[in-house]
C-alpha cells in the first residue's frame, strides 16, 4: 500500500443507488424464497403420503417434435429444463448488471466477493470428492454442494426478521451471483451430454439475431411491450431448442440470451431514472420466476420417497449424503470465510468497523443452504428418480435446513446490532453522520 492511501475497507457500504437497487432485488427474492419452500414442502408430503399420483404427475410426459428435435418430456424434465430456463435468464441479467454498472465492475470492489464465492465453491467440492473418493459413481455429484440458494438464505433472513447492514446484503447479493457464474459454468462444461455441434453452431443465429435486435431496436422494444413478445421471445424460444438439442444443459441457453441484453439505456435517454431493457425485462419476469417457475421446479424436483426414519439415516450416512451435508453446511462456512479473511490479509485491508468476523461467518454459514441449484445438479449427476439422486435431494434438503437453523442462531444474535447499524445506514443516506463504534 502506498503511503497516504487509506488501507482498503473489506464490506464497507457502497454508493447509495447501488444499496436501493440490492434491497429492491432482495426484497423480491424473499417473496420468492417463502413459495419456493412452500413447493418444496408440498413435494415431500406429496411424495410420502400420495407417491402414486406425485410421481405419476412428474413423469407424465407432455409434448412434440420442434424442429427435428424431441420435446416430449416429463413434467419434471419441463420444470428443469425450461423453467429454470427463466430462472437462469434473470441470472444472467444480475450478472451482466453487476459486471456493467454494479459492484463487480470494480476489480477492487469485486475481488472479495468473488474470491469467497470460489472458496465457497472450492471447498465443498474438495469435501465431496474426498468422502466419496472409493465410489466412482458417486464422485459424479462433487458439485452438488457448490451452489448457495440466495432466495432461501433470504427467507431465512426474513423469518428471523434479521435487520442484516447494507453492507453485508450487498455482499451477500455479490457473493451469489458470482457463486451463480461459477455454477453456470460447471453446468456448461461439465454436464453436457453428447454434444451435437450441428446443433451449437445453428444456436449461433437466433442468439446473434437476438443480440442484435435488442441492441439496435431497444428503444422500440422499451416502447412497445408488444415487440418483446412477438419478436424477442420467439427467438429466445428457437435458442432454447436448439441448445436442448446441442446436448448443453438447456438452462445455458437462458444466460447467453441474458448476456446478449443491454444494461444501460438507449443512447439519447435524458431521465435519470431511464431504464435498460434489462432493468424492465428483468422487472417483468422476476414475478413469474419466483411465483412460479422456481416453486414448481422444487415441486417436481424436491420431492422424494424417503421410507422413514431408516431410509432418511440410510440417505445422510451414505457417502453421497455426507459428502453433501458436510460440503454445505461446513464446506462453505470454511470456504466462504477463509477466503475473506485470507483476502482481507493480503490486501492489508481491514473489516468495516461496524462489523465483525462472526458476521462473515454467519454469512457464510447461510450461504450453505444450497437448494435450487443442487437440486439441479443432483439431477444432472445421477439422473432424475435414480436412488443416488434421491440420496442426494435428502442430503440437500438437510443441509439446507441444517444451515438455515445454524445461521439464524448466528444472526439472530446479532440484530440487536445490526439494527442499529441500519439506523446509522439510514442516517448516512440523509445526510447525517455516521457514528458506530468498532464492535
Amino acid at each position: 500500500m502506498k503511503p497516504g492511501r487509506p488501507a482498503p475497507v473489506t464490506l464497507a457500504r457502497g454508493a447509495y443507488r447501488e444499496l436501493v437497487r440490492v434491497q429492491q432485488v432482495l426484497r423480491s427474492e424473499s417473496v420468492g424464497g417463502f413459495l419456493l419452500l412452500l413447493g418444496a414442502a408440498a413435494a415431500m408430503v406429496c411424495a410420502n403420503v400420495v407417491p402414486g399420483f406425485y410421481f405419476g404427475l412428474r413423469d407424465l410426459h407432455v409434448g412434440a417434435a420442434l424442429f427435428g428435435v424431441d420435446l416430449d418430456l416429463s413434467l419434471g424434465h419441463w420444470a428443469a429444463d425450461a423453467l429454470l430456463a427463466v430462472f437462469f435468464f434473470l441470472v444472467g441479467l444480475e450478472l451482466k448488471h453487476e459486471f456493467i454498472a454494479g459492484d463487480l465492475r470494480e476489480p477492487r470492489t469485486a475481488l472479495v466477493p468473488v474470491v469467497a464465492a470460489v472458496g465457497g465453491v472450492a471447498v465443498p467440492a474438495l469435501i465431496f470428492a474426498a468422502v466419496t473418493f472409493a465410489d466412482a459413481e458417486a464422485r459424479r455429484g462433487w458439485a452438488i454442494p457448490a451452489a448457495t440458494d440466495i432466495a432461501f438464505a433470504l427467507a431465512v433472513l426474513a423469518v428471523i426478521n434479521s435487520h442484516l447492514p447494507a453492507a453485508l446484503r450487498t455482499f451477500l447479493l455479490t457473493l451469489a451471483v458470482a457463486d451463480d457464474l461459477i455454477a453456470i459454468a460447471i453446468i456448461a462444461i461439465f454436464y453436457a451430454r453428447d454434444v451435437q455441434a450441428g446443433f451449437l453452431l445453428a444456436d449461433v443465429v437466433p442468439l446473434a439475431l437476438f443480440a442484435l435486435i435488442a441492441h439496435r431496436g431497444q428503444a422500440f422494444l422499451l416502447e412497445h411491450a408488444w415487440a418483446r413478445w412477438l419478436v424477442v421471445l420467439p427467438l429466445g424460444i428457437v435458442t432454447w431448442v436448439l441448445t436442448y438439442a446441442s446436448g448443453v444443459h438447456a438452462t445455458v441457453a437462458g444466460v447467453l440470451l441474458a448476456f446478449c441484453v443491454p444494461v444501460r439505456p438507449p443512447a439519447g435517454s435524458e431521465a435519470e431514472t431511464a431504464r435498460g431493457l434489462a432493468s424492465v425485462l428483468e422487472h417483468r419476469l422476476r414475478p413469474f420466476s419466483a411465483g412460479f417457475a422456481v416453486p414448481v421446479f422444487a415441486f417436481f424436483s424436491a420431492g422424494v420417497a424417503i421410507g422413514g426414519w431408516s431410509g432418511f439415516v440410510g440417505a445422510v450416512t451414505h457417502p453421497i449424503g455426507v459428502g453433501v451435508i458436510v460440503g454445505l453446511v461446513a464446506g462453505k462456512a470454511i470456504g466462504i470465510t477463509g477466503a475473506t479473511w485470507l483476502v482481507t490479509r493480503l490486501r492489508r485491508a481491514t473489516l468495516d468497523p461496524s462489523l465483525a468476523w462472526i458476521d462473515v461467518f454467519g454469512l457464510a454459514v447461510l450461504g450453505g443452504i444450497g437448494f435450487t441449484v443442487s437440486l439441479l445438479v443432483s439431477e444432472l449427476s445421477f439422473g432424475q428418480g435414480t436412488p443416488h439422486d434421491d440420496i442426494g435431494k435428502v442430503a440437500i434438503l438437510t443441509a439446507s435446513v441444517t444451515a438455515a437453523v445454524l445461521a439464524s442462531v448466528i444472526l439472530g444474535l446479532r440484530n440487536r446490532h445490526y439494527r442499529d447499524v441500519g439506523e446509522a445506514d439510514s442516517g448516512d443516506a440523509d445526510g447525517d453522520p455516521p457514528g458506530l463504534p468498532a464492535t
